[in-house]
């Protein structure tokens, strides 16, 4: 399995999303290909509501998808060999606990991109500040939101579109960005 593999998944994932008129939004490594920060993947994030869920595995299950196990979020693309791994809408991004930030329902939150649906820039930034800031194992999240910065030289006033409860985050490392571009 390679790059074009996930490709392929993400291509054929959203194919049945909107045949289906399924409401999503892609998160994780590939959201972060089409804001233009490369990040290399093996599976495919989506953000859908339980309905949306439920929808999904009734048009996809034993039609090139498979559960991971029975009863399990996450999918598996049996044709390109990609795990497909369901976050929901309503649960805490990081370690799962309650907090301020919260994954939004992709009806409502999710924009078209050129290829699929994603959660606005700064949506997906609070979500992975999130992430970083309670969930230890996932420092990668908050390394991610210093590659945006970088890569889409994201302004120190995008704070004000954040959530308080990420905005002190996001203005330390926005800050650690600009000092190395000092050196």
């Amino acid at each position: 399995m390679g790059e074009a593999d996930v490709q392929k998944a993400l291509e054929k994932l959203v194919r049945v999303l909107d045949t289906h008129e399924i409401p999503y939004a892609i998160v994780g490594a590939m959201a972060l290909n089409e804001f233009g920060y490369q990040r290399t993947t093996v599976d495919v994030d989506v953000l859908l509501t339980p309905s949306g869920m439920a929808a999904f595995k009734a048009h996809a299950l034993g039609r090139g998808y498979v559960e991971k196990f029975a009863g399990s979020r996450g999918l598996r693309d049996a044709e390109h060999g990609v795990d497909i791994d369901i976050v929901l809408a309503g649960a805490y991004p990081g370690d799962g606990k309650a907090k301020p930030v919260v994954f939004p329902d992709p009806a409502t939150a999710a924009v078209r991109g050129t290829r699929v649906a994603l959660l606005p820039l700064p949506t997906l930034v609070e979500l992975k500040l999130a992430s970083g800031m309670t969930a230890p194992h996932r420092l990668k999240d908050l390394a991610d939101v210093q590659e945006l910065i970088r890569i889409q030289q994201l302004p120190d006033t995008l704070v004000h579109e954040l959530n308080a409860f990420v905005q002190d985050k996001y203005l330390e490392l926005w800050r650690a960005v600009q000092n190395h571009r000092d050196e």
